[in-house]
Protein backbone atom coordinates (compact mmCIF):
# COMPACT_ATOMS: atom_id res chain seq x y z
CA UNK A 1 0.00 0.00 0.00
CA UNK A 2 1.58 3.14 -1.07
CA UNK A 3 -0.91 5.21 0.75
CA UNK A 4 0.62 4.16 4.06
CA UNK A 5 4.31 5.96 3.21
CA UNK A 6 2.26 9.51 2.49
CA UNK A 7 2.02 11.84 4.97
CA UNK A 8 -1.05 13.01 4.12
CA UNK A 9 -2.67 9.58 4.55
CA UNK A 10 -1.40 9.69 8.16
CA UNK A 11 -2.75 13.11 8.66
CA UNK A 12 -6.57 12.34 6.92
CA UNK A 13 -6.43 8.79 9.89
CA UNK A 14 -5.28 10.69 13.02
CA UNK A 15 -8.59 13.13 11.90
CA UNK A 16 -10.72 10.20 11.21
CA UNK A 17 -9.53 9.02 14.72
CA UNK A 18 -9.87 12.61 16.67
CA UNK A 19 -13.56 12.90 14.66
CA UNK A 20 -14.83 9.56 15.77
CA UNK A 21 -13.50 10.69 19.54
CA UNK A 22 -15.66 13.85 19.06
CA UNK A 23 -18.59 11.79 17.50
CA UNK A 24 -18.80 9.44 20.70
CA UNK A 25 -18.81 12.30 22.82
CA UNK A 26 -15.45 12.80 24.36
CA UNK A 27 -15.17 15.35 26.91
CA UNK A 28 -13.07 17.60 25.06
CA UNK A 29 -15.37 17.38 22.08
CA UNK A 30 -14.16 18.88 18.70
CA UNK A 31 -11.45 21.40 20.13
CA UNK A 32 -8.42 18.32 19.36
CA UNK A 33 -9.66 17.40 15.95
CA UNK A 34 -9.86 20.93 15.05
CA UNK A 35 -6.89 21.47 16.69
CA UNK A 36 -4.76 19.33 14.43
CA UNK A 37 -6.52 20.41 11.22
CA UNK A 38 -5.52 23.43 11.45
CA UNK A 39 -2.36 21.77 12.38
CA UNK A 40 -2.68 20.03 9.28
CA UNK A 41 -3.63 23.18 7.46
CA UNK A 42 -0.52 24.68 8.50
CA UNK A 43 1.96 21.98 7.48
CA UNK A 44 0.47 22.26 3.90
CA UNK A 45 0.22 25.76 3.69
CA UNK A 46 3.96 25.94 4.34
CA UNK A 47 4.94 22.81 2.53
CA UNK A 48 2.80 24.39 -0.75
CA UNK A 49 3.41 27.84 -0.48
CA UNK A 50 0.37 29.10 -1.42
CA UNK A 51 -3.44 28.76 -0.23
CA UNK A 52 -4.00 28.31 -3.65
CA UNK A 53 -2.57 25.48 -3.49
CA UNK A 54 -4.97 22.45 -4.05
CA UNK A 55 -4.33 20.38 -1.24
CA UNK A 56 -4.07 23.54 1.07
CA UNK A 57 -8.21 24.89 -0.50
CA UNK A 58 -9.12 20.87 0.43
CA UNK A 59 -7.75 20.98 3.95
CA UNK A 60 -9.14 24.32 4.17
CA UNK A 61 -12.61 23.61 3.18
CA UNK A 62 -12.35 20.69 5.89
CA UNK A 63 -11.74 23.03 8.68
CA UNK A 64 -14.59 25.25 7.36
CA UNK A 65 -16.74 22.59 7.31
CA UNK A 66 -16.21 21.09 10.17
CA UNK A 67 -16.12 24.81 12.02
CA UNK A 68 -19.72 24.71 10.29
CA UNK A 69 -21.20 21.77 11.91
CA UNK A 70 -20.39 23.27 15.57
CA UNK A 71 -23.38 25.25 15.05
CA UNK A 72 -26.18 22.79 16.68
CA UNK A 73 -28.55 23.21 13.91
CA UNK A 74 -25.66 21.99 11.23
CA UNK A 75 -24.42 19.18 13.23
CA UNK A 76 -25.44 16.41 11.21
CA UNK A 77 -22.55 17.87 8.79
CA UNK A 78 -19.84 16.20 11.44
CA UNK A 79 -21.16 12.71 10.22
CA UNK A 80 -21.14 13.73 6.40
CA UNK A 81 -17.53 14.74 7.80
CA UNK A 82 -16.50 11.24 9.22
CA UNK A 83 -18.08 9.05 6.08
CA UNK A 84 -16.17 11.34 3.61
CA UNK A 85 -12.83 10.92 5.79
CA UNK A 86 -13.05 6.89 5.97
CA UNK A 87 -13.69 6.99 2.34
CA UNK A 88 -10.62 9.02 1.88
CA UNK A 89 -8.95 6.45 4.21
CA UNK A 90 -10.04 3.18 3.19
CA UNK A 91 -10.28 4.01 -0.84
CA UNK A 92 -8.78 7.44 -1.59
CA UNK A 93 -12.35 8.54 -2.51
CA UNK A 94 -12.26 12.18 -1.49
CA UNK A 95 -15.16 14.55 -1.34
CA UNK A 96 -14.00 17.40 0.10
CA UNK A 97 -11.21 17.30 -3.05
CA UNK A 98 -14.51 16.80 -5.56
CA UNK A 99 -16.58 20.08 -3.61
CA UNK A 100 -13.16 21.87 -4.15
CA UNK A 101 -12.74 20.58 -7.51
CA UNK A 102 -15.42 22.44 -8.46
CA UNK A 103 -14.91 25.92 -7.34
CA UNK A 104 -14.85 28.32 -10.16
CA UNK A 105 -10.91 28.91 -9.58
CA UNK A 106 -10.06 25.27 -9.98
CA UNK A 107 -12.41 24.41 -12.95
CA UNK A 108 -11.92 24.88 -16.14
CA UNK A 109 -14.90 24.13 -17.85
CA UNK A 110 -18.94 25.27 -16.89
CA UNK A 111 -20.18 23.70 -14.25
CA UNK A 112 -22.98 21.65 -15.15
CA UNK A 113 -25.13 18.79 -14.21
CA UNK A 114 -23.23 16.72 -16.19
CA UNK A 115 -19.59 18.28 -14.39
CA UNK A 116 -20.94 17.59 -11.34
CA UNK A 117 -22.49 14.12 -11.91
CA UNK A 118 -18.95 13.23 -13.16
CA UNK A 119 -17.05 14.67 -10.51
CA UNK A 120 -18.79 12.93 -7.60
CA UNK A 121 -19.29 9.43 -9.33
CA UNK A 122 -16.02 8.63 -11.17
CA UNK A 123 -14.12 6.17 -8.94
CA UNK A 124 -11.14 7.36 -6.52
CA UNK A 125 -8.23 8.37 -8.04
CA UNK A 126 -4.42 8.57 -7.10
CA UNK A 127 -3.31 12.43 -7.33
CA UNK A 128 -5.36 14.78 -7.43
CA UNK A 129 -8.92 14.91 -8.73
CA UNK A 130 -8.69 18.40 -10.48
CA UNK A 131 -6.60 16.48 -13.48
CA UNK A 132 -8.97 14.01 -13.73
CA UNK A 133 -12.65 15.67 -14.10
CA UNK A 134 -12.03 19.52 -14.15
Amino acid sequence: MKRLQELAWWYWLVTLLLLTGALAGWPLGFIPVIGFTVLQNLHFLVREGSVKAFPVQVRIGYLAWMVAGLWGPLGFLHWIQFAGTLAAILVDYCPMARMVSLMPWNRRLPLTPGLVMKTFLSKPVSGSILDTVT
